[in-house]
This record gives C-alpha cells, sequence and structure tokens, in this order.
C-alpha cells in the first residue's frame, strides 16, 4: 500500500493464473435511444456518460472520453472475492478502450492507467499489486519505491514451478466484501503495524530464494506463508474473521503448512500449501468449501479478437 512502501519501500510475489475476465467493446449503433449500454451484473441503458453508475466503468470512458460504447463484462470468478476481478476487469477495459480508438497502449502503461483510475478517479483505497499483476501477467517479483515499482520474472525451472503450482489448494469460502472498506481500515492502522509489514517485507525475498534455489526444501515456501498470514492477521481487525479462522486452522491440523486468505481479507478464497501425501486430508477437511482447481499462467491482459470499426462522432448527432 502506498502509505507504507512510499517510506519504506515495498515488495510482493506475485502471480496470475487460469481464471479470466472477459471484455467486449464495441461503438453503439444509432438506433436506440440510448447512447451507451453495459452489461456486467445489470445492464445500463443511458444517454450520458455522467449517468452510468458504475464508478470504473464511468470513469474510465471520461478518462480516455470514450462516447457511444456496448460494454459487456464477463468473468469466471465473482467478484468481492479478493483475487483482483476488479483491477482485472479495469486492465482489460482500458486495453479494449485504446485498441476501439487504434492505439496501442503496453504492460505498464495500462497498469499505471489501471492504478489512477481505481485509486484516484475512483477513490478507492488499496494497493497498486492487482492491476500490475493483471497488466504484465506470469509469476513476478514487484518491487515498490516512492511513486514508481518495477517487475522482475521470478525465474523458476519449469518442474520447480510445475511442483508448487501441485502443492497449492484454493478452496472458495464462500464469504464475500468489499475489498476497499477493508483497506481503508488497514491503511488507517499502517503506522501502527510498521514492525509486522516490515517482518513481512523481509520474507518476500527469503521466499524468493526457496523458489528461485533447486538445493532448497520447496516446503519451505509453504511455512513462510503461515509466517506472513500470521504477521498479515495482526495488521488489521477486518483481515480475518473467527470463522476463517476456524477454517485455516482446520486445514493446518489435516497437514497443511500454511496458506493464506488471499486479498484485502474479510472473505473470499483461502490458498494452502499441502505436500502431496497430505492433499486427500486437507482436501478432506476442507470438504464443505468449493475448491478451484487453477493453473499458473503467464500472458496477462491481451486482445483475443479485433476489428476495426468505422466510427463518425457525428452520425448520431446528425439525425
Amino acid at each position: 500500500m502506498p502509505q507504507f512502501f512510499r517510506e519504506n519501500g515495498g515488495a510482493v510475489l506475485s502471480t496470475t493464473f487460469d481464471k479470466y475476465c472477459y471484455v467486449n467493446v464495441r461503438h453503439l449503433p444509432p438506433f436506440f435511444d440510448y447512447t451507451t449500454e453495459a452489461s456486467y451484473a445489470k445492464i445500463e441503458r443511458v444517454t450520458a456518460v455522467d449517468d452510468i453508475e458504475h464508478p470504473l466503468i464511468r470513469n474510465a470512458m471520461k478518462m480516455l472520453d470514450m462516447h457511444e460504447l456496448r460494454i459487456t463484462y464477463e468473468a469466471d470468478l465473482p467478484a468481492r472475492t479478493g483475487l483482483g476481478t476488479s483491477s482485472s476487469f479495469a486492465v482489460g477495459l482500458l486495453n479494449a478502450f485504446y485498441c476501439l480508438k487504434g492505439r496501442y497502449a503496453d504492460k505498464k502503461k495500462l497498469a499505471d492507467d489501471a492504478i489512477f483510475l481505481e485509486r484516484k478517479l475512483c477513490n478507492e483505497a488499496g494497493g497498486w499489486q492487482d492491476q500490475i499483476a493483471a497488466s504484465f501477467g506470469g509469476f513476478n517479483k514487484i518491487t515498490f519505491n516512492g511513486d514508481d515499482y518495477e517487475v522482475n520474472r521470478v525465474i523458476i525451472s519449469p518442474e520447480r514451478k510445475k511442483m508448487l503450482n501441485d502443492n497449492l489448494l484454493l478452496f472458495f469460502t464462500g464469504f464475500t466484501r468489499f475489498s476497499s472498506e477493508i483497506q481503508q481500515a488497514t491503511g488507517a492502522a499502517i503506522k501502527d503495524k510498521t514492525t509486522q509489514l516490515r517482518e513481512m517485507l523481509a520474507l518476500v525475498d527469503e521466499a524468493e530464494k526457496v523458489l528461485t534455489n533447486n538445493s532448497r526444501d520447496l516446503d519451505d515456501f509453504g511455512r513462510l506463508l503461515d509466517e506472513t498470514w500470521r504477521l498479515k492477521r495482526q495488521t488489521g481487525s477486518k483481515i480475518s474473521t473467527g470463522s476463517i479462522d476456524e477454517l485455516y486452522e482446520k486445514a493446518v491440523n489435516a497437514g497443511a503448512l500454511g496458506g493464506k486468505l488471499l486479498g484485502a481479507g474479510g472473505g473470499g478464497f483461502l490458498l494452502f500449501y499441502v505436500q502431496p501425501e497430505k492433499r486427500n486430508a486437507v482436501l478432506q477437511a476442507m470438504h464443505n468449501l468449493l475448491h478451484v482447481p487453477f493453473e499458473f499462467e503467464n500472458s496477462g491482459t491481451r486482445v483475443i479478437y479485433y476489428s476495426a470499426e468505422f466510427y463518425d462522432p457525428n452520425a448520431r448527432r446528425e439525425k
């Protein structure tokens, strides 16, 4: 979070995986009594951009001076679950907008623009890592300094990366929450939690060494997950709940070496590092939760289909 890393520096290990959001954008033909249609969990049809209720869509259209659009959004994962769906939508929407305007935006620009869109224009509290991950894709160490960041690939052998992937189990708790509300509470407490946050920051380099050094025991990564989760729980009262703590301890008692609640906290998805011989026991212990198999992915945001459109901004006004 900026209020920490601007003074102390910051870093995260981050990976994207094979669950996606899809954004389709085209200009709305001039036959309707509305000028923009946005379809997500609801359908909005408006005649002025300022009338759009969805803050991200409204601010993104104003930011890039977009008009008369049909926007469709769908996702593999539910919103407000800690897996960066909001930032993935922001990055994908901006990518589509630039494409529709016939302009190329590289991954750094898309990440920067998405951070500005969510954190400044939409005034949502939170960190920067989700926008960067959604844009760049892959397994990265993201280092934050001042008002900038650097993205470096984590160089890990394919065999070791597959082993890590196989040793991670993801479960949906069923609890959803507004990340920005938790981030606001966490951000307000940051000055009092600097010691824990600095300890978490130090663990990033150690975890990277475990991943990249083939002579290290990969199981240490699971133990580090446990250590960083127990530190993170101390940084905000809303990060965990009694129910989540019970689920976490149940998995650990069944054999998980460590894990964490993904995202800001309060609900969403639990990730555990589990040795192969303990996998069935943990799956059984978590049988009331939805297990979500996944594979790491490397691409980040990309245009799947593009067809140039002729758009005359005066066409509607001439009628």
